[in-house]
């Protein structure tokens, strides 16, 4: 390499530099500047931000609920039993036989017997028709076994296998699973779940149009000082530059507020939550919101904000030209 050429290489060292560090001041000017603007008119700033921040709450708390409610329900997978009504014909002996066999099957956590004197007593004790059934020349209830079957990763169709199963015994009168209840709790959550999204979506659409009208709002107050911009050589880059820091900024303030709404309105409802747990003997706490949500909370807010932006200053900056 020649002399000439080292020379040159070096030369053009410190200009990549100076390049890269002016482009960063500059953005870094821009950044406070967009600040600077928005704090001189401090209530439509907190007005708008408001509004971002209740579109966003709403949909983050349901999330949030959802969340919880799942939770809650995980274990009651757990308690899914299936009942064994045997026939009248089947006597005591017989039906513990049955249990002890039924209790050696792989898929089978546990087998109780109830016999029709103990589920005649049962009845008798919580239907409150005690002295009516005083009155029956017999005892009109079968034997029952409450079987807990083993759950796993294919818990639902080994369940159900089970069930087919135990139906197929002769000394079975009917087999029931007790558990349709919580399929379909999980359906309505499902539906739930669904909706949040679309929810969310909604309310998404409806910040990218409040942060597009006030952008658009800025560049029509600033139509004079964008001209002149233009007419001395300003590229619309640099004209969209604070512009889109602003939007950046309405997205902050709004996930900002937005994370204070749902914390709060989380706070005010966990005593009473706590008490209704402490009646109900549960050990379930109100989970509020992670750092994963926040984290895409204000990720999610700032992205709506600066698309809000973009396509407002895109579309109305191209009619703004020298005349």
């Amino acid at each position: 390499m020649s002399r000439a050429s080292r020379k040159k290489e070096q030369n053009s060292r410190p200009n990549i530099i100076t390049l890269v560090r002016s482009y960063f001041i500059r953005h870094f000017q821009v950044f406070f500047y967009s600040l600077g603007q928005l704090s001189r008119s401090p209530f439509s700033t907190l007005m708008t931000a408001m509004v971002i921040g209740i579109a966003l709450a709403l949909p983050t708390g349901l999330h949030v609920l959802l969340n919880n409610a799942q939770q809650l329900s995980g274990g009651w997978e757990s308690t899914a039993q299936i009942s064994v009504f045997l026939k009248k014909s089947v006597r005591a002996e017989q039906a513990q036989k049955l249990q002890s066999d039924i209790q050696n099957w792989p898929d089978v956590v546990s087998v109780d017997y109830i016999s029709r004197e103990q589920a005649l007593k049962e009845f008798q004790m919580l239907s409150g028709f005690g002295d009516a059934l005083k009155a029956l020349n017999s005892n009109p209830l079968p034997s029952v076994l409450v079987i807990k079957p083993r759950l796993n990763q294919n818990s639902e169709l080994t369940t159900q296998n089970l069930l087919n199963k135990l139906r197929i015994l002769r000394q079975t009168d009917k087999a029931q699973l007790d558990m349709q209840w919580i399929r379909r709790l999980y359906a309505i959550m499902d539906i739930v779940e669904r909706g949040v999204l679309i929810l969310g979506a909604l309310l998404g659409l409806a910040v990218l149009l409040v942060v597009g009208n006030t952008i658009r709002l800025a560049i029509q107050n600033r139509k004079k000082e964008i001209v002149v911009m233009k007419l001395i050589g300003g590229t619309d880059a640099f004209i969209r530059r604070p512009f889109l820091y602003t939007g950046f900024w309405y997205g902050l303030f709004g996930g900002v507020i937005a994370w204070l709404l749902v914390s709060f309105t989380l706070l005010s409802i966990s005593e009473p939550i706590e008490k209704l747990t402490m009646l109900y003997q549960s050990q379930f706490e109100l989970n509020t919101l992670s750092i994963l949500t926040t984290f895409f909370l204000f990720i999610a807010s700032i992205l709506l904000g600066l698309a809000g932006s973009w396509l407002a200053v895109g579309r109305h900056l191209r009619e703004i030209e020298p005349q």
